[in-house]
């Protein structure tokens, strides 16, 4: 994803790649024009030379990137999935300081649909049943995906109930970059409501629309719900 987003902004008219946190030197060759951004592996002097931060690492590098930008004072968006409670708290702690986007799935249309879902898991109530579905790729290990997790507390947020209750349907074939369902059922009706995702592009899309919102957001926590106003 890292190349994918670097790749956006430099196509993007209103944006600069400033610089990108690396492991090893050979990650240059992969990027456009790369004498005009600074690759390192000193995350401090990434971080000093951007206006806004974009994480799609790994969870075992959320304290050091937040760190990071906490003490240099620049926005995140973090699209990191798969964080543990503690790095969740983590999070929280830094956004008492910055404005940071977090969310598990950076695509516009996940955040519609999660927003679409909240009013309905509240509108029909607990004689409704639910399940989520998930297909991915052969390659995803966690299973569900942090999207359907992501869903399904939307879902219980909106009843007042636990998200363990819900019934996830997991499956794994191909290459299928991801495919989401919510299916109320009661004894009478069912309303399914559905996204799927044609090319990975879209989460580095996600995330430079929220690059560009936070910029202009005070300290907080905010959601792609929220960079998208569906609340």
């Amino acid at each position: 994803m890292g190349l994918a987003v670097a790749q956006s902004i430099t196509a993007a008219d209103d944006l600069r790649l400033a610089s990108v946190w690396v492991r090893d030197a050979d990650a240059k060759s992969r990027f456009e024009r790369p004498d005009e951004v600074l690759f390192s592996r000193d995350i401090d002097a990434v971080v000093r030379a951007a206006d806004v931060l974009i994480d799609f690492s790994l969870p075992e590098a959320t304290a050091a990137v937040l760190s990071a930008a906490v003490r240099h004072e620049r926005p995140l968006v973090c699209g990191v999935s798969g964080l543990s409670t503690e790095q969740q708290g983590l999070l929280d702690r830094a956004a008492d300081s910055i404005a940071i986007v977090y969310d598990r799935n950076m695509s516009l249309g996940i955040a519609v649909l999660d927003a679409i879902v909240r009013r309905a898991a509240s509108a029909l109530g607990g004689e409704f049943r639910v399940e989520i579905h998930e297909t991915h790729h052969v390659h995803k290990l966690d299973a569900p995906s942090g999207t359907a997790l992501k869903l399904g507390e939307g879902v219980a947020a909106a009843r007042g109930t636990d998200a363990n209750a819900i019934d996830y349907k997991v499956e794994r074939r191909g290459e299928v970059p991801g495919e989401h369902a919510v299916v109320f059922t009661s004894a009478s009706e069912q309303l399914r409501l559905e996204h799927s995702v044609t090319t990975r592009q879209v989460f580095a899309d996600g995330a430079l629309r929220a690059a560009r919102w936070v910029r202009d957001q005070p300290p907080g926590r905010y959601s792609m719900r929220e960079v998208l106003a569906v609340d």
